[in-house]
C-alpha cells in the first residue's frame, strides 16, 4: 500500500445557476494572451448539449482514454507506441478549429472613424487568426440555455445513445423540455491519458498533491495529448507552440487559497479537499472488465484518513500531519466516500476522474405541487424519481457508465435530505424512518444537510498549505529579471536569456499593466505585437504587429 495525497473537487450540480462567472474569472487569470484566444479552461456547458469542444463526448469518433486489450490490459484507445511513432508528425484523431470556434474581435475603429451618414457604422467580426472579416457561428457557449431543444438537443452524443436504447424515454417536446448545467475543469486524473500520449514526457503528476500540469520546457507541441485526453481539456497555443492545460490554480492553492473559479462562484456549488489513495492499485482499479464497476473500483482506492493503518502507511510516505488532518475534514472525501453523492464524469474513460459531481435532482418538488400532491412528502419523492425531468438514464450516461441504480440511489438521498430537513425547519420531530429508507441516520442526514446547503468558507475549501521545504519546486520556473520586458530588464538580442523559453504570466502581465498606466497614446503595433488582452485593449482595430510580417508574393 502506498498511500499518495490528491486534491479534488466536487460540485453540486443543483446549485449551479449558469451565470459563467467561474469562466470569465478563470479567462482572466490565465487564458487572457495571445495564443490561448480559444482556450476555456473552465467552462459551462448546457445539457443536453454539444459540449466545448464540439460533440467531446463522442470516443468513437475521438478515440481519447483508454480501454482494455484482448489481454484485459490498459491500453490508450487512440493507439499505442507503434500507432504514436507512425501518426506523430500528423494527428487527424482530435478536433479541429471549428469544433472549437475561430475567435474574433471587432472592427472598432470603425465606429469611431466612419464619416457621418444616414446609417449606422457597424464593428464588423475580426478574426483574430487571420485578421479578415469572418462570420460568426460556434463559440464556447454557443448552445447555452438551450439544452432540451427539439432544434439542438438531438446533436449531444449521450442523447443519441440514450434514444437508441429506448426511443421514447428523451423527448423534447416543450412540456418535457430539461436542461442543467454541467462546469467542467481538466479532471486530473489518477490515471491520465494525456500524460501517456505525450511523446516529450512533458505532463506529469505532482507527487504532492496530484495536480497534472504541463512542463512548457519539455513541451514539443505534438498534441498528442490533445487526442489522448477524453475531455479535451488541453489546449494547443498557436502562438508559443506548447500545450497548456487546466492548472488547477495551483499557487493560490499552494498557500491554502481555492482555485479562481471556486473563489468566485456565485451559487457556492465548489468545495475542495484531499484525497488520500492507494497509489499502487490504481491500474488495477482501471482495469476492471465491466466498466459499471469501475465507480465503485474508484470508491475503493480513496482511503479512509481515520484508519491507523492508513495513516501510518501516509507518514511513512512523508505526508505532513496537516495534510493527515485536512485529509479527515476533506469535504470531498465525506461527499464522494462517506455520503455516497457525488459521483465522477465518464468514469468508463478509465482515467479515474479526481472532479466529482453532485447530480441535480431537477425541479421534481413544483412537479408535484402542480400536480395537487405534497411536493417534500418523501414518499412523493421517491415515487417521483423515476419520472424526473431529467432523466435518470442521461444523468447514468454520465456518472455512472449507464449504472441507473446508482443514479437513482443518489438522488432519494437527495430527496431524504429534502423531506427530512422540511420537519426539523417546521417545528415537527424528525422522520428517522426517512433517513433510514436511503441507508443514512438522522444525524448523517442532518451533516449532509449542513455541508451541502450551510456550510462556510473554512469548510467548503479544506486545503493544507505547502510546506517551506518544496517552496523551490513549487515556484513558477524562472525570475522576471531573465526575460525581455519584465520589471527592472530592457530588451535583448535574439539569443539573449530568455531565448526560447516562455514567458511567465506575471511578467506579461506587468508589461500589460504598466503599458496601460504609463502611456498617454493609443497602443502602437510595437506595443501590442504579439499579444491580446481585453483589459489592455485600447479599441483601435487589430493592429498590423498582431500576426507575422507577410513576405512578398506570399498567401496570407
Amino acid at each position: 500500500m502506498r498511500i499518495m495525497a490528491q486534491t479534488a473537487m466536487v460540485m453540486a450540480l443543483d446549485k449551479c445557476i449558469g451565470c459563467h462567472t467561474c469562466s470569465v474569472t478563470c479567462k482572466q487569470a490565465w487564458t487572457n494572451r495571445a495564443g490561448t484566444e480559444y482556450v476555456w479552461f473552465n467552462n459551462v456547458e448546457t445539457r443536453p448539449g454539444q459540449g466545448y469542444p464540439r460533440r467531446y463526448e463522442d470516443q468513437e469518433k475521438w478515440r481519447g482514454g483508454w480501454e482494455l486489450n484482448r489481454r484485459g490490459n490498459l491500453r490508450l484507445k487512440s493507439g499505442g507506441r507503434l500507432a504514436k511513432m507512425f501518426g506523430i508528425f500528423a494527428s487527424p484523431v482530435q478536433p479541429e478549429l471549428k469544433d472549437y470556434y475561430e475567435p474574433w474581435t471587432y472592427d472598432y475603429e470603425n465606429l469611431i472613424n466612419a464619416p457621418a451618414g444616414d446609417d449606422f457604422p457597424v464593428a464588423r467580426p475580426k478574426s483574430l487568426i487571420t485578421g479578415q472579416d469572418t462570420r460568426i457561428s460556434w463559440s464556447a457557449n454557443w448552445d447555452d440555455n438551450l439544452g432540451g431543444t427539439a432544434g439542438s438537443g438531438h446533436l449531444d452524443p449521450i442523447v443519441e445513445k440514450v434514444r437508441r436504447q429506448s426511443e421514447d424515454k428523451v423527448r423534447f417536446e416543450f412540456e418535457q423540455t430539461f436542461m442543467f448545467y454541467l462546469p467542467r475543469i481538466c479532471e486530473h486524473c489518477l490515471n491520465p491519458s494525456c500524460m501517456a500520449s505525450c511523446p516529450s514526457g512533458a505532463i506529469y503528476k505532482r507527487a504532492e498533491d496530484g495536480i497534472v500540469l504541463v512542463d512548457q520546457d519539455r513541451c514539443r507541441g505534438w498534441r498528442q495529448c490533445v487526442t489522448g485526453c477524453p475531455y479535451k481539456k488541453i489546449y494547443y497555443n498557436h502562438k508559443s507552440g506548447k500545450a497548456e492545460k487546466c492548472t488547477f490554480c495551483y499557487p493560490r492553492v499552494e498557500v491554502g487559497i481555492p482555485t479562481v473559479c471556486a473563489e468566485t462562484c456565485v451559487g457556492r456549488l465548489r468545495y475542495i479537499g484531499i484525497f488520500l489513495y492507494d497509489a499502487d492499485r490504481v491500474t488495477q482499479a482501471a482495469s476492471v472488465p465491466d466498466e459499471q464497476d469501475l465507480y465503485e473500483a474508484q470508491l475503493d482506492l480513496m482511503m479512509d484518513p481515520h484508519d491507523p493503518a492508513v495513516i501510518e502507511a501516509a507518514r511513512a510516505e512523508g505526508i505532513p500531519e496537516d495534510w493527515l488532518d485536512a485529509a479527515r475534514r476533506s469535504p470531498v472525501y465525506k461527499l464522494a466516500k462517506e455520503m455516497r453523492v457525488a459521483l465522477p464524469l465518464h468514469p468508463e474513460y478509465r482515467t479515474m476522474p479526481m472532479v466529482w459531481y453532485v447530480p441535480p435532482l431537477s425541479p421534481v418538488v413544483d412537479l408535484l405541487k402542480d400536480q395537487g400532491h405534497d411536493g417534500e412528502d418523501a414518499d412523493n419523492l421517491f415515487g417521483a424519481i423515476e419520472s424526473l425531468r431529467i432523466p435518470v438514464e442521461y444523468l447514468a450516461e454520465l456518472f455512472t457508465a449507464g449504472d441507473t441504480r446508482l443514479v437513482t440511489d443518489v438522488l432519494r438521498r437527495l430527496a431524504a435530505m429534502r423531506s427530512y430537513m422540511r420537519d426539523i425547519t417546521l417545528g415537527r420531530e424528525a422522520d428517522e424512518s426517512i433517513a433510514r429508507a436511503v441507508g443514512m441516520t438522522g444525524a448523517q442526514v442532518q451533516e449532509m444537510y449542513r455541508l451541502m446547503a450551510i456550510a462556510k468558507y473554512d469548510e467548503r475549501y479544506v486545503i493544507p498549505k505547502a510546506h517551506v521545504e518544496q517552496a523551490h519546486d513549487l515556484e513558477e520556473i524562472g525570475c522576471s529579471l531573465d526575460y525581455d520586458e519584465g520589471p527592472g530588464m530592457y530588451g535583448s538580442a535574439s539569443f539573449g536569456e530568455a531565448s526560447g523559453r516562455p514567458v511567465p504570466v506575471a511578467v506579461e502581465t506587468f508589461h500589460a499593466l504598466w503599458q496601460r498606466q504609463t502611456s498617454d497614446e493609443p497602443a502602437g503595433d510595437e506595443d501590442l505585437r504579439g499579444r491580446v488582452n481585453l483589459l489592455n485593449w485600447d479599441g483601435n482595430g487589430t493592429p498590423p504587429g498582431l500576426f507575422p510580417p507577410r513576405h512578398e508574393g506570399e498567401a496570407r
